[in-house]
């Protein structure tokens, strides 16, 4: 570390600054934008997961392969950085023990076990009094036809854990078809929600710094296709005081967790415009990609600001802007047309450095922004659809 890596600022903080050397738990894409964002900053980044050649590897200073539960390599690479924070939130509670005790983790192991478990994270919210849909914890047949019972159909069966972009997630209409869904998901812990009419799905990403200060975004308006989020819009075309309501709740669970890092909050808005907590990602999100291109400071360097002390940054928007994710489904007939979406001026194409493209794998995205939201959105579904021409 360098001399001047670490100083305390005016109030008491201490400032890991530029020149050190941060370290990232997870290696895809979220790690290399926040790689990028560290370099600009002057930091170095090491990185850690049982990949290799991986999108955050490619740029980041060390890239080391190795299993999550090996604790002596994790250990070793804990004593390198001055820090550690995280890019995927499914990291073993035991990895993060390993290293707690050696380097700063933030966020902390505490708020990474209550975000990475639907059962225990819808229990945090409801204990204390964020909205939720109705929900029941179930992790056994007869627990689930309980539940069903009590919250009634249709009603969506999602599993505890390891579910993401819409997978272990089953709707369920009938009270006929128990067996099928406790076989589809494995026989293993559920929660059970009930199912409402959505008017939006909006996600709002705040930040919090070592002092306690709070930066939120104004809240997203997203798009899902097949589970996946396919556009992302900013801000969110709800009721002003919905959206000031969205952004109320975010930094009042980012408060309550004492969280340090950057937080998604995620929302369902039904057709009555009421409020519910859906879920929370304890890192930056996919809808968040947008504020590279299209705010003072991205979610990115927002992240690398509030683990290492440095104050946070504007969460301002420099216009209205939308981002469409690229999957791996463009490359069925060959290599996409870039030229043709780099033929948009305005348009700003990001990828991802993955090797194989796969249906629904993430490879890319791009951003545009416009006078309104609307021309923003025509503006980068039009560059995106170009990809095929």
């Amino acid at each position: 570390m360098t001399q001047s890596a670490t100083a305390t600022s005016g109030a008491g903080i201490t400032v890991i600054g530029p020149g050190a050397t941060l370290g990232v738990l997870g290696s895809g894409q979220l790690g290399r934008m926040f790689t990028i964002a560290a370099r600009r900053l002057g930091y170095r980044v090491h990185t850690f997961s049982p990949d290799e050649d991986t999108p955050t590897g490619q740029v980041a200073d060390v890239e080391v392969t190795a299993s999550y539960d090996d604790l002596d390599r994790l250990r070793a690479f804990a004593r390198e950085v001055q820090v550690v924070t995280f890019e995927f939130e499914n990291v073993p509670a035991i990895a993060v023990e390993a290293i707690s005790g050696l380097v700063p983790v933030r966020p902390s192991g505490s708020a990474l076990y209550i975000a990475q478990q639907r059962g225990r994270e819808k229990a945090f919210l409801s204990e204390h009094g964020f909205p939720t849909v109705p929900f029941a914890r179930v992790d056994g047949i007869a627990a689930l036809r309980d539940a069903v019972a009590h919250i009634g159909t249709p009603a969506v069966v999602k599993t505890a854990a390891f579910g993401y972009d819409g997978k272990g997630q089953h709707k369920l209409t009938s009270a006929t078809v128990f067996e099928q869904v406790w076989e589809a998901v494995g026989r293993r812990e559920v929660v059970v929600e009930k199912f409402i009419n959505l008017q939006a799905e909006i996600s709002v990403i705040a930040a919090r710094g070592l002092d306690g200060s709070v930066a939120e975004y104004v809240p997203f308006e997203n798009r899902h296709s097949r589970h996946i989020l396919d556009v992302t819009t900013a801000p969110a075309q709800v009721l002003p005081a919905l959206a000031s309501r969205a952004r109320e709740i975010a930094r009042a669970i980012l408060d309550k967790l004492q969280y340090v890092g950057v937080l998604c909050v995620e929302f369902f808005v039904s057709t009555e415009n009421e409020l519910f907590v859906n879920e929370l990602a304890p890192r930056p999100h996919n809808s968040g990609h947008l504020t590279v291109d299209a705010a003072v400071t991205s979610q990115f360097e927002q992240q690398v600001r509030a683990i290492t002390g440095l104050p946070l940054g504007s969460t301002e928007l420099l216009r209205p802007a939308a981002m469409a994710n690229i999957l791996g489904d463009l490359w069925v007939d060959g290599e996409p047309n870039w030229a043709a979406a780099c033929a948009f001026p305005d348009v700003k194409l990001h990828l991802y450095g993955k090797s194989e493209a796969r249906p629904g794998r993430k490879m890319g995205h791009l951003t545009a922004m416009g006078k309104t939201v609307h021309e923003a959105q025509d503006r980068v579904i039009a560059a995106r659809d170009a990809l095929l021409s």
